[in-house]
């Protein structure tokens, strides 16, 4: 909704009193009729950040073994350590976030 910056401020108490029922359901119109539906994801893609191309880089992590004290849910197959062990199912440890 546009805005005249330069136009004299009237409260909220002044608006009700003077606005006549017309004036008012018309700007409620015009501030329904400003929403416009914009897709989120083609607005995301259109913006370009600087420095952003990361193509030529390279990622070097050091990957670690599963130790003696972790192991392997068989849920939701990530390693954590044994105090988060929930329960063992048939042979299986099952994690306490899976169970």
């Amino acid at each position: 909704m546009a805005t005249d910056y330069d136009a004299p401020r009237r409260s909220n108490e002044e608006d009700l009193a003077t606005d006549s029922l017309e004036e008012l359901k018309a700007r409620r119109n015009e501030a329904s009729a400003a929403d416009v539906d914009v897709d989120e994801t083609e607005t995301a893609e259109s913006f370009e950040l600087p420095g952003a191309d990361l193509s030529g880089e390279e990622l070097s992590v050091r990957v670690v073994p599963k130790q003696d004290d972790e192991f392997t849910c068989a849920s939701c197959f990530l390693v954590y350590h044994r105090n988060r062990l929930g329960e063992e199912r048939n042979g299986q440890l099952i994690c306490v976030d899976c169970v």
